[in-house]
C-alpha cells in the first residue's frame, strides 16, 4: 500500500488524501448530525442549523473536499488531462456544497415547525390545571392550546386573588423563559345554531279568503 502510493504522482496524491480524509471526516460529520453528540463538531452543525441556508459551512467544505477528491481519482483514472480533471473536481465539490446546504436548511425548517413558539400562545383561552398563585407569589400550570395541540404549561398571575383548578384564563404575556403571565376571563360563547327542525322553525300565516 504504501509503496503503490509513493508511486503516485504528485496531482493523484492530492486527490487520494483529500477523497480518504474527507470521506472519514464527512462520515462522522453525518453521524453526529443525524445520531446527535456533544463535540464541537456538533455544535458547529447545530450553529448551521439556526442561522439557517449556509453555503460555506464546515460541514460543507467537508463535502465539497471528498467528491473534489473521488471525482478528480475518476477523471484520472478515465485518462483527462489535468485542466479537465480540476475543472470537473472542483464543479462536482461545489454542486455537493449546494447539496448539503439545502439538506441541512430542510431539516432546520422541520427542526423548527415541531419547537413550540411561547409567543403563540398570547391572547389564547385556557383552563387552569394547578392552582396558580396570587400576585405571583406560586407558579401553577395551565392547560392551554398552543400550535394546534392540548399543552400544559406553567403560569403565573398579576391577580390579587388565586386563581384555582378550573378558572377560565386567557394569556397576557410570555415572559422570556416561557412563563405564561394569565388572568380570569370568561369563557368564550359559542355561537348559537340555527334551529333546522321545521316544527321550530316559524310559519307564515295564510291569508283568509272571504
Amino acid at each position: 500500500m504504501a509503496e503503490w502510493f509513493s508511486n503516485l504522482e504528485f496531482l493523484p496524491k492530492i486527490y487520494w488524501m483529500l477523497a480518504i480524509a474527507g470521506s472519514l471526516i464527512f462520515t462522522v460529520v453525518m453521524i453526529m448530525a443525524f445520531a446527535g453528540g456533544d463535540t464541537d463538531v456538533d455544535a458547529d452543525i447545530d450553529a448551521d442549523l439556526e442561522a439557517g441556508f449556509q453555503f460555506i459551512s464546515f460541514k460543507n467544505l467537508v463535502g465539497f473536499f471528498t467528491i473534489f477528491g473521488w471525482s478528480g481519482i475518476a477523471c484520472i483514472d478515465a485518462g483527462l488531462s489535468t485542466p479537465v480533471t480540476l475543472m470537473i473536481s472542483v464543479f462536482s465539490g461545489l454542486i455537493m456544497m449546494a447539496i448539503m446546504a439545502a439538506l441541512f436548511f430542510f431539516i432546520s425548517k422541520l427542526s423548527d415547525s415541531g419547537t413550540l413558539n411561547y409567543k403563540n400562545a398570547l391572547n389564547a383561552v385556557g383552563e387552569v390545571y394547578l392552582t396558580i398563585g396570587a400576585d405571583r407569589s406560586k407558579m401553577g400550570k395551565v392547560s392551554i392550546r398552543v400550535q394546534g395541540s392540548l399543552r400544559e404549561l406553567d403560569a403565573l398571575t398579576d391577580a390579587l386573588t388565586p386563581l384555582k383548578t378550573g378558572t377560565i384564563i386567557k394569556v397576557l404575556d410570555v415572559t422570556p423563559n416561557g412563563i405564561l403571565i394569565v388572568d380570569k376571563t370568561r369563557k368564550p360563547i359559542e355561537p348559537s345554531k340555527t334551529p333546522t327542525d321545521p316544527l321550530l322553525t316559524p310559519q307564515p300565516q295564510k291569508k283568509l279568503q272571504n
